[in-house]
């Protein structure tokens, strides 16, 4: 197999960074492409459980993906270099278009083509929805871990990380064992104490310092985020409304609203779609205290957000085909992927209810709109954002540029 040079690695990933549009499937193809089929740096079996093997861990899995494959390459320089391109570009789009939100999102016009950009939001969401469900619910228990999830999230407010924690328990106990799993035995490899302490040092020392100086704001960045990235099993989407209702509700950072905003931002950027929470904390650290506390709050988030990714690949990397022999482990994975499914329902219901109606009512069974607060011009746009990606399959970019003019225009209309 041939061994890449840093140049080779700064080239290839730097083009896979900037070109990362469409989500973990369209960036996860693009990694294929470039990795194994127009140049011998992986093999598809490498490749494939490398792949895997991400699919296990908290955070974005083509982050980690990239991050592994560096890491295989070019050992740990490789992998920070790999991860470093995988997520810096789409980190300054975000800061970019932070700012032209905070400077001009207030404008009518503005305004009026967000209606449209959270029409799109709502129908990719259900997009989502319907991929990670043909996916997961392949049997009953499957069936009846999401709508266990749903309810409880919807219905009974049950915060997302216990609901992540009750399912992976019940999949890993239900989980059977056989005699091929005993066949991959454990070997301890030297330095991974070091590799922990060294990445897990680097992820506390910003907590720490935050701490330190008593800044409750910057603290509760910190700690929130760091544990975000804890339980962030089955992609940006299933954390989505726990962030939601932490951020706008317990701790009144941005709006519900707002939120929206950030994904139909976060989705039109190059790189994992959690960098969604790099707009959250750019636009809470604003209006908490202008420009400095803003850029301080977006650097602290995205630390805590992307520092634990390398952590686990660097740690985790030398057992991969250990992990991947673990019945306990796949059953907690296939559990916490079932029940990610109710969890995206969930957010498809709230965020829907949000862009059609602008007023909610609480009841005991859940968030519940008033409908005859119904907004006409958001059901059209909704319409027509459905057509364009569940009918005509046009890409996500040109579809939330299309809502967006729609949007403009119904204003003027």
């Amino acid at each position: 197999m041939m061994s890449p040079t840093f140049q080779d690695l700064w080239r290839v990933f730097g083009r896979i960074g900037l070109l990362s549009f469409g989500g973990p499937a369209a960036q996860i193809a693009l990694m294929h492409k470039e990795l194994v089929d127009d140049r011998p740096w992986l093999t598809e079996k490498q490749f494939l459980g490398a792949l895997s093997f991400c699919m296990l861990l908290p955070g974005p899995e083509a982050m980690q993906l990239s991050t592994y494959a560096g890491w295989r390459l070019k050992g740990i320089w490789g992998g920070i270099l790999a991860g470093s391109l995988f997520v810096l570009p789409g980190a300054f789009v975000i800061l970019a278009l932070s700012m032209l939100y905070i400077s001009y999102g207030t404008l009518p016009i503005v305004q009026a083509a967000f209606i449209g950009v959270k029409a799109a939001v709502v129908v990719v969401v259900l997009q989502a929805l319907m991929k990670v469900s043909k996916k997961a619910l392949t049997s009953s228990l499957g069936w009846l871990l999401a709508g266990a999830a749903f309810v409880a999230i919807y219905a009974l407010q049950v915060p997302f990380p216990l609901i992540v924690a009750c399912a992976a328990l019940l999949g890993a106990l239900l989980a059977k064992q056989s005699n091929e799993d005993a066949s991959t035995k454990l070997e301890p490899r030297q330095g991974t104490a070091r590799t922990v302490l060294l990445w897990g040092g680097l992820w506390a020392a910003p907590v720490a310092l935050v701490l330190a100086i008593d800044h409750a704001f910057l603290t509760d960045i910190a700690l929130f985020f760091s544990k975000l990235a804890v339980v962030t099993f089955g992609g940006a989407y299933a954390v989505l409304t726990y962030m939601t209702q932490t951020v706008s509700f317990e701790f009144g950072w941005i709006t519900p609203g707002e939120m929206i905003d950030a994904l139909g931002l976060a989705e039109t950027t190059p790189g994992p779609l959690i960098l969604v929470t790099e707009f959250v904390g750019l636009l809470a650290g604003y209006k908490e205290a202008g420009v400095g506390l803003m850029l301080a709050a977006g650097a602290l988030t995205l630390w805590c957000t992307f520092i634990p990714c390398f952590l686990w690949i660097f740690a985790a990397a030398p057992y991969v085909e250990w992990l991947l022999s673990q019945p306990r482990l796949k059953g907690a994975l296939d559990a916490i992927t079932a029940a990610v499914v109710g969890v995206i329902l969930n957010l498809s219901l709230w965020f829907a209810i949000h862009v059609l109606f602008s007023d909610t009512s609480v009841t005991a069974f859940g968030l519940a709109p008033v409908l005859g607060t119904v907004d006409v011009t958001a059901v059209a746009l909704l319409g027509l954002a459905g057509v364009l990606l569940l009918w005509r399959k046009m890409n996500l970019p040109l579809v939330l540029l299309i809502c967006a003019t729609a949007g403009v225009i119904l204003s003027v209309l």
